[in-house]
């Protein structure tokens, strides 16, 4: 590893030993993300609205909440917040992500949050 490696290491700021020394032994690091996602129910079949990403899950819900708002609640929009992990140089599949929340827009404009699962 790398002298800058080390330090960062020591000072908790290394992302990922991997990126220092691609060679080297080391931990599995993994990146936790929050997906949002809107979908808008069309003829019967869900179409992709708005959508992003943070690694913070209550940014997400912002987000989330923020973008449903500016819908229109006749077309009930919904929307959904996947917690994902990001392992580096491997493309996530479905083992890596989980559906924790579930938002609906209510006719008066209040977006609704309902957790999934355990």
């Amino acid at each position: 590893m790398t002298r800058r490696g080390h330090v960062a290491a020591a000072l908790g700021l290394a992302t990922s030993s991997r990126e220092e020394c691609l060679y080297c032994e080391g931990g599995e690091l993994l990146a936790e993300m929050f997906d949002w996602e809107i979908f808008i129910p069309v003829d019967g079949v869900d179409q992709l609205g708005p959508c992003g990403t943070s690694a913070w899950q209550a940014t997400s819900m912002d987000a989330l909440r923020a973008a449903l708002r500016r819908m229109d609640p006749a077309a009930k929009p919904w929307g959904r917040i996947i917690h994902r992990f990001y392992d580096f140089g491997v493309l996530p599949d479905e083992w890596s992500r989980r559906v924790i929340f579930h938002a609906t827009l209510d006719p008066a404009g209040s977006v609704r949050f309902e957790r999934v699962g355990p």
